[in-house]
């Protein structure tokens, strides 16, 4: 009995290392944790989860969508989250009968300020505060650019489905034609979709640094997606899960969601660095105040013309130098005689 105690301490509490070094331990929040057999989703007062929209419990997990068109679920904690440094490992599944690029929209993990309000952000509302990390499963963009009569850079081109992070403040909206991409943190690449093996998406926030990786091989190995440094975050908001399907769809299934408390050892200047009150999500040296606007790329007929008029104006430029050169020194000849 001594020996199962000690094995179910060391799953809930263990020793690990941040990614700036720090030890810390970890602890799991049941409170704030989502698991089979989904007994504590409800719609009573005393439980800690509760359903919106089309989602629904089944015995393996929580479906926020099923494969339908024009579907919309999500599922919410009642708790607000007060800790400092947090860790959060969920389960999930996307699946369904649509081939590549004909299925959608994609599912959302949140920490947010508010809470069961239905929106078009991933089935959540737009203008969020908080943290939103996104699973996008369908190119939006693509039919901009086209519009646009534009084409990716191999830069710029990303494959879907794709993994981006998101911070807002209340007043900044999703751009759902551009795919996110004028208010992304970063983000990768994670083919995520009808796979027979599990997968996982890892969210750490420790020490003001949000690090997101993801376990989509079937390996049991995590592999980076971004890592930003000066997130601030509030404490007090809320963690749920959200989907949503439009014309295309899919399941969006959320097999188990695990919050752990993380206690870093840290200095004394550290530890009055986290005791300052945070009361708006931002990023260090990334301006969410102001409304973005993107330089667009010119055309080749743009580029041209450019360069056409470029060179007309330094050809008039040297012509108006070579006569005002020559009438100076015509007038300086004339007063030697």
């Amino acid at each position: 009995m001594m020996r199962w105690i000690h094995f179910t301490l060391l799953l809930v509490a263990s020793p690990c290392f941040s990614d700036d070094g720090h030890e810390m331990e970890e602890f799991l929040k049941r409170e704030y944790s989502l698991s089979k057999p989904y007994q504590g989703i409800g719609s009573a007062s005393s439980s800690h989860w509760e359903l919106m929209g089309d989602a629904m419990v089944t015995i393996d997990q929580v479906r926020l969508t099923p494969d339908m068109q024009s579907k919309q679920g999500a599922v919410w904690s009642r708790l607000p989250c007060h800790l400092n440094n947090w860790e959060l490992q969920v389960h999930f599944k996307i699946h369904g009968q649509g081939k590549k690029n004909l299925n959608g929209d994609g599912m959302a993990i949140w920490y947010a300020k508010e809470r069961m309000d239905a929106g078009p952000v991933f089935g959540n509302k737009d203008n969020f505060t908080g943290l939103g990390v996104f699973v996008d499963t369908y190119p939006n963009e693509e039919k901009y650019l086209e519009a646009q009569k534009k084409r990716y850079t191999p830069r710029s081109e990303r494959i879907f489905p794709y993994v981006i992070a998101m911070i807002g403040n209340g007043t900044i909206g999703y751009d759902h034609e551009r795919d996110g991409r004028p208010t992304e943190l970063g983000g990768c690449n994670a083919m995520v979709r009808n796979l027979k093996h599990d997968t996982f998406i890892f969210i750490r926030y420790v020490r003001r640094r949000l690090t997101i990786m993801i376990d989509i091989d079937g390996q049991h190995e995590w592999r980076d997606c971004l890592d930003i440094p000066g997130v601030r975050l509030p404490q007090g908001y809320y963690f749920g899960a959200s989907a949503l399907t439009g014309d295309l769809s899919d399941n969006h299934d959320l097999i188990s969601l695990k919050l752990y408390q993380l206690t870093v050892l840290r200095s004394k200047l550290e530890e009055d660095e986290e005791e300052e009150e945070i009361k708006v999500p931002s990023v260090d040296n990334v301006d969410l105040l102001k409304p973005y606007f993107t330089e667009e790329g010119m055309s080749g007929i743009a580029i041209f013309f450019t360069a056409l008029f470029s060179m007309l104006g330094l050809f008039l430029l040297i012509v108006i130098s070579l006569v005002v050169y020559s009438h100076w020194t015509e007038s300086r000849r004339k007063r030697f005689y």
